[in-house]
């Protein structure tokens, strides 16, 4: 299935078709579904969808629930018939124009409590097509048609939610990471000092007195005006938020003459709501950290030679930067000139820095520790790696995981039904059984303290943003909650040979002379393959190089196509070549051929060196394992996954290959439609558990995206890579994949935490309701409590 999405910021046009109204014209129709927020809904309403004749094109946007579709306005089956029956509830929009998608920052939106406000205030409104929301950044996509923003800022507005609208490049710009309005704290210490000395006189005086009612209400204006304010304006759309059901719950105190106790649940509520406001912006400054890795300046070589700081973002391709010793490298680019160490553990996760010299990628974030060098600018600072990284951390929080659709259709459900409970509980016992009406009401007051599920709800975002940050440090880029999740399930994973368990570049591995000088039989072999491009011999020639030959000139110089290559040396013909040349020559021997045997079932390549008379020397070149392969592959096994190779090398090397890392099986001689084959296979007979495929992202692209989970290899620097496999890893560790199981499963873990922590809250207060044992501050104190529990539990991923 493809993915697709709409620009992430700032007011893009949604393509249609264009044309002149015919018979045959294209129209294109815009419809949102509610129910479709996941991959499976948008894989049923394809499959049910593109049979269809006359549709011509699809475009599912899960994350704002909207679908695009391009048909001929007289098919055969009509689109509004069908998709109902395909998505659940299908609303046609009536768009006048092309669609925009404008993104808008709103500092007040902290929490679902705004999100369910927002969503009742816009949702049905006209021309708005759809609302993406990503809370823990602040901020929200409207899909609208031309001239309906003005409306949807004023609404907003009117339920006390200012908006500002983001501007900017709509592709791949660096997220707006805006930190939180700030807080004054003065308000608060009033409305404490005041709680606490109304609840002391109350006691002293044996009761109410003219100054316990003077206190409880300067604590409830100075630290609870806000609340109440949110709360009128929920009840005026008619939404039960914590908001609305304390300033209900709070009013309904004093009402029946609990002031001190109406001053001191005011007052532990905003305290917790601040406290928890505060707590979330350390997963937000998990983000900003990362933009703040980059300088904001850089050193560029001008026309005239001479060197001059400008902006980062002024920088332009191909321009010239300089960086010293210990100075962070403002944007992405290839080494010209020069030589250093670099630290790239913001973008790889490596824990050792790297040499850099000409010809290397360096990566803007990272920091420079030895060396001074030049480099040549590759991509714009908004384009870099790390503004990539960034943007696809940012948008994979803006995208519900299943727990988090699990809970948000929970809560839909859950408050409404206390809110009932809540109101039987106040007027059923009096009226029913003749209980006294003021000890029943205030039961009541006390369950709507906690009928706002907000620790529950609050508790996965927190945490599906906590891993993923914790992910990017480390240099696992995870391209979404569902992903994040489904991880701890990896049963089987599928690994390519070349690039991701070995280094796919050929080594020379083994050496041994049968006639002549060794030494000798090196400068002759490093001469002729230097001559050649075949990436076999340029691994014997670099061996001979790094062995400090000195190679000759080669006079009469041919390539002998499939076999190998020829040429004079010191007025002598010599062969270098495969062990067919070798046999056309009828220079083989038994001897030779055990020798070949052995080393093919090694998984090396034989390269023999002969002259006239005879073979002189047999050279194995392989390509080598990387040093962490073995240790990935071990990590793997130990966490119950299953390992399966799948390379179009020969049968015997990727059986040698498999054995040295201790992979469970080996399939080789495979094309890359072979390969999808496999996953598709593994898909279909798996007995439990996700299938994951490793490849480089090219050759396996077609493997990588039909794998429940597709891991693409060394992906910093590589925009295809980062924008399509749903895991990246920045650099070539395979040991990043048991990591990441690990960090799914801790994740999974902290969830499981959060949720039965927040509901086995709920559920105790509720029983003490009953039983008479619980108060109005009590039950405060712990739903606010929960929810900061929940949220520093969710925080603690940030240190796995």
């Amino acid at each position: 299935m493809s993915k697709c999405s709409v620009g992430s910021c700032g007011c893009s046009a949604v393509p249609q078709p264009s044309g002149e109204s015919s018979p045959d014209a294209l129209h294109a129709k815009l419809y949102r579904i509610d129910s479709a927020d996941c991959p499976t809904d948008a894989a049923l309403i394809r499959n049910n969808l593109e049979p269809l004749d006359g549709v011509t094109g699809l475009d599912p946007v899960q994350t704002g629930r909207t679908l695009d579709v391009s048909d001929r306005p007289h098919s055969p089956a009509s689109v509004d018939a069908v998709l109902p029956a395909a998505g659940g509830s299908a609303q046609r929009i009536d768009v006048t124009g092309a669609p925009l998608r404008t993104t808008l920052t709103i500092a007040g939106m902290d929490c679902p409590t705004e999100e369910a406000l927002i969503r009742n205030a816009l949702a049905g409104m006209p021309g708005v097509a759809a609302l993406d929301f990503n809370l823990m950044q602040r901020r929200l996509s409207v899909t609208h048609r031309p001239g309906a923003l003005d409306a949807v800022l004023g609404a907003l507005s009117a339920i006390g939610l200012e908006a500002k609208v983001e501007t900017g490049d709509t592709e791949n710009a660096v997220p707006p990471t805006k930190p939180a309005p700030k807080t004054h704290w003065w308000p608060m210490a009033l409305a404490g000092i005041t709680a606490t000395l109304a609840e002391g006189v109350y006691w002293l005086n044996g009761g109410d007195h003219w100054t316990v009612l003077a206190l409880a209400l300067v604590s409830i204006l100075s630290g609870g005006l806000a609340t109440y304010k949110k709360g009128w304006i929920a009840l005026r759309h008619r939404n039960l938020n914590i908001n609305a059901l304390m300033s209900i719950a709070v009013t309904g105190a004093m009402l029946i003459g609990h002031w001190p106790e109406a001053a001191m649940v005011m007052f532990l509520f905003t305290l917790a709501e601040m406290i928890e406001a505060k707590s979330l912006d350390r997963a937000r400054n998990a983000i900003r950290g990362l933009l703040e890795l980059a300088p904001d300046t850089a050193t560029v070589r001008q026309g005239d030679g001479s060197w001059v700081t400008m902006p980062a973002k002024a920088v332009p391709l191909n321009a010239v930067v300089r960086v010293r010793p210990g100075e962070r490298i403002a944007l992405d680019g290839v080494v010209i000139n020069g030589r250093s160490t670099v630290n790239q553990a913001p973008i790889t996760g490596e824990s050792l820095p790297v040499d850099k010299s000409e010809g290397d990628n360096v990566f803007a974030g990272t920091v420079n520790e030895a060396g001074s060098f030049e480099y040549k600018v590759t991509a714009e600072a908004n384009h870099s790696t790390l503004a990539r990284i960034i943007h696809a951390v940012e948008s994979a929080q803006g995208s519900r995981a299943p727990t988090q659709r699990f809970v948000d259709q929970f809560a839909r459900i859950y408050t409404p039904a206390v809110f009932a409970v809540a109101l039987l509980v106040a007027i059923a016992p009096p009226l029913a059984f003749d209980g006294a009406w003021m000890d029943w009401i205030y039961k009541a007051l006390v369950l709507l303290v906690i009928a706002c599920p907000c620790a529950l709800v609050i508790s996965t975002p927190v945490t599906i943003v906590s891993g993923l940050a914790a992910a990017a440090r480390k240099g696992i880029l995870v391209k979404g909650g569902v992903y994040l999740e489904e991880g701890r399930k990896l049963a089987t994973l599928a690994l390519d040979k070349t690039g991701t368990i070995t280094h796919g570049k050929p080594a020379q591995t083994d050496f041994m002379v049968l006639s002549g000088d060794a030494n000798e039989a090196h400068i002759l072999a490093g001469s002729l393959a230097a001559r050649s491009d075949h990436p076999v011999s340029l691994a014997i020639a670099r061996a001979a190089v790094e062995m400090g030959w000195v190679l000759r000139e080669v006079a009469d110089f041919a390539a002998i196509p499939g076999r190998g290559v020829r040429g004079g040396i010191d007025g002598h013909i010599y062969q270098l070549g495969n062990h067919r040349l070798v046999e056309e020559l009828g220079l083989c021997s038994p001897e030779i051929e055990k020798t070949l045997d052995v080393l093919e079932r090694q998984g090396k390549t034989a390269v023999l060196l002969a002259d006239q008379t005879g073979v002189l020397a047999i050279f194995a070149v392989a390509d080598t394992l990387r040093e962490t392969s073995r240790q990935a592959i071990a990590d793997l096994h130990s966490l119950g996954v299953k390992t399966l190779m799948l390379t179009g090398d020969n049968v015997h090397t990727a059986e040698s290959i498999a054995s040295a890392v201790g992979i469970d099986e080996a399939r080789g001689n495979l094309l890359p439609e072979d390969k999808l084959s496999t996953v598709e296979s593994l898909l279909t007979h798996r007995k439990g558990g996700k299938v994951g495929m490793v490849g480089d992202g090219i050759n396996d692209a077609p493997a990588l995206a039909r794998a429940d989970i597709g891991f693409a290899m060394g992906a910093a620097g590589t925009d295809t890579a980062i924008e399509t496999a749903d895991v990246a890893l920045m650099d070539d560790d395979l040991r990043k994949i048991p990591t990441f199981v690990r960090l799914s499963r801790a994740t999974a873990a902290v969830l499981t935490q959060n949720i039965v922590l927040a509901l086995g809250v709920k559920a105790v207060f509720l029983m003490m309701t009953f039983t008479g044992d619980a108060t109005m501050w009590m039950a405060v104190f712990a739903d606010m409590g929960a929810s900061l529990l929940v949220v520093f539990n969710g925080l603690r991923l940030l240190r796995k």
